[in-house]
């Protein structure tokens, strides 16, 4: 398969969850599913990130399409806050949409409250493809292609324009290195700058 050229590379975004089909096309390396948060995952998101606990959930998920993934005990420290349900309904949608979208057999899902840039400089993803969302405060910053040199791209000096960024509540699926044709035309993005929290989810696709 002939290597993608910069042309080629791009980024959808619609406010339906039918565009992360979209993911599925020779060029597209993002994406997302401009949603606005139901009013209660929005309310205990905010709570959760008020308690100002480093909270995470890691877990490797084993799922099948025909079945609900089950998320016994996710971030189990804030089982008692109102909207809790409500919110583990959401990321359960989200990892069955993820794993339908995929026919996908395992699962890795990371559940953290953060505060300061995980991964502060721009880089791309060594996964075939992973989804992002943040339910409090900004999702990840991403360049569109020919934004800066991918040579070299953990040494290069972050540019001053042309800086996108996911808002809270998109959900977002990223081609990696590893996915299959996209060798060279990972999405470049990082961690928003700064120290305001936030609690973002991923998921990342194993099996």
């Amino acid at each position: 398969m002939p290597a993608l050229q910069a042309v080629d590379i791009r980024q959808v975004h619609a406010d339906s969850p039918q565009v992360l089909t979209d993911i599925f096309q020779d060029g597209v390396n993002m994406a997302v599913w401009q949603r606005r948060l139901p009013a209660q995952v929005e309310d205990f998101a905010a709570l959760l990130v008020g308690l100002g606990e480093p909270l995470e959930d890691l877990r490797v998920l084993d799922v099948n399409e025909h079945e609900t993934p089950s998320l016994s005990q996710l971030l189990a420290e804030a089982a008692d806050l109102q909207g809790y349900e409500s919110f583990v309904a959401d990321v359960r949608w989200l990892v069955s949409a993820f794993t339908c979208l995929l026919g996908a057999r395992r699962v890795g899902l990371r559940l953290r409250v953060l505060q300061g840039a995980m991964c502060p400089r721009f880089h791309v993803d060594n996964v075939p493809l992973r989804l992002l969302t943040s339910y409090v405060g900004p999702g990840s910053e991403w360049l569109e292609e020919g934004a800066i040199e991918r040579r070299g791209l953990h040494l290069a000096p972050a540019p001053v324009d042309n800086i996108r960024r996911l808002q809270s509540g998109d959900v977002a699926v990223l081609k990696g290195e590893k996915w299959l044709g996209n060798e060279g035309a990972g999405l470049i993005h990082r961690s928003p700058p700064g120290q305001e929290r936030r609690l973002l989810l991923s998921l990342d696709w194993l099996a």
